[in-house]
């Protein structure tokens, strides 16, 4: 395993704020940018198309490469924009070729220092991964989840949310014609790009609800970084009225942090329940819009040793799902520091997946994927917090002190 942790150095007073970035806009953020600068209305939906082509197929980071824009409008868009990615401040690779980066967001105003993300990419033989966040910390209490015990700060906007992607495919060499940055990763067998996107990141995806279906409009657009909406999951812990408009207006796959079929158990693991109660969770899965045996919804259920892992909540589970098209993931739980809950014994997890299995449902059991860098399932958790309040506390101390702070 390889890490890169970031240097904790004095901030600066005030931080600069930079020209926006267009990367990561919609058609209609770009069609605003462009009448910012005073481009004719008649020459936007043009311009648009061609912005488009460049940013998200070839992935350029330079106005004049834009050979089919003329030298005016490059150099009018140069002034007052620029093609920047979010900085990786961080690079954790996991023994099993997964990867964590810590990304920091561009200042949002004159105080803002710059959110910290984590985002992870995840290879195998025939597909690569990457998990998103939505959020800066999670609005949600999840006591099996790291993530959970991070306060919420903010959404992210649709131009950070599709940030995460660029950087991954920028970091994997992904772009056509385009030489991969210095450290770059770039697959070389052939078949684990990026193909296939979940929100599972931090944060709860359907409490950002514009932002998210806006980034999935740019990820999904086949003129650009065309990701199939087939090939997009958004996973939530049960946001009820939002799964209905989720399946209408963006029309991914949908995924559902289960990990209880009793609501005493599950109001204490996934505290949402007790606004929103199984029954109701299950009947919004059931009126899903395009449910069919080609789209079904992954229910996820986290083993944890002596709380949810009995035969009994086996085929409980398997009751409160008949007629709902479904797969079940079966997800050893992964340890995080000061958590109170242990994984289930492997013998029981096959148990519960035989039982399962038996009843007609697809229940496989999730490969820990970056356990060693804490990028598995429920274990993100950016340290973005901790490290302002000790360089904001050392800086009013007078203080300030080069250090170093490890990432993840």
């Amino acid at each position: 395993m390889t890490v890169s942790a970031p240097v904790l150095a004095a901030p600066a007073a005030e931080p600069v704020l930079r020209r926006p970035s267009l990367v990561g806009r919609t058609r209609v953020g770009l069609a605003e940018a462009l009448a910012e600068i005073g481009v004719p209305e008649k020459e936007t939906r043009m311009r648009v198309g061609q912005l488009w082509n460049w940013i998200y197929h070839y992935g350029v980071r330079d106005f004049s490469a834009m050979t089919t824009i003329g030298k005016g409008l490059r150099a009018q868009l140069a002034e007052h924009f620029t093609l920047d990615l979010p900085e990786v401040t961080a690079e954790q690779v996991s023994s099993d070729g997964t990867r964590k980066w810590l990304i920091r967001m561009a200042p949002t105003g004159p105080r803002d220092r710059g959110a910290e993300i984590e985002c992870v990419y995840i290879p195998e033989v025939d597909r690569g991964t990457l998990c998103v966040s939505s959020q800066v910390g999670c609005t949600l209490t999840c006591t099996f989840c790291h993530t959970g015990t991070q306060r919420l700060v903010r959404n992210l906007t649709t131009e950070e949310i599709v940030a995460q992607l660029m950087v991954a495919r920028d970091r994997l060499g992904d772009f056509p014609g385009r030489t991969p940055p210095e450290g770059a990763f770039v697959p070389s067998d052939g078949g684990r790009f990026v193909s296939n996107i979940v929100f599972m990141g931090m944060g709860e995806p359907l409490y950002n609800f514009d932002g998210v279906r806006d980034a999935i409009a740019v990820i999904s657009d086949d003129q650009g970084l065309s990701l199939g909406r087939r090939r997009i999951t958004v996973s939530t812990s049960g946001v009820v009225p939002q799964i209905g408009p989720l399946g209408d207006e963006m029309g991914t796959m949908l995924a559902i942090s289960l990990h209880a079929v009793r609501d005493e158990l599950r109001n204490e693991l996934v505290p949402l329940n007790k606004k929103y109660p199984i029954k109701d969770l299950l009947e919004a899965c059931r009126t899903y819009p395009g449910l069919s045996n080609a789209k079904r919804i992954t229910f996820e259920y986290v083993m944890l040793k002596g709380v949810n892992d009995s035969d009994a909540e086996a085929r409980e589970l398997v009751r409160l799902l008949k007629g709902i098209p479904a797969k079940i993931n079966l997800i050893p739980f992964n340890p995080w520091p000061g958590t109170r809950y242990e994984c289930s014994d492997w013998e029981r997890i096959e148990r519960f997946s035989e039982i399962v299995f038996r009843a007609g449902y697809a229940s496989p059991v999730r490969t820990p994927r970056g356990r060693d860098i804490l990028a598995a399932c429920g274990q993100l958790k950016s340290e973005t917090e901790k490290l302002s309040a000790r360089a904001r506390l050392m800086l009013e101390q007078g203080e300030v002190e080069q250090s170093t702070a490890l990432a993840g």
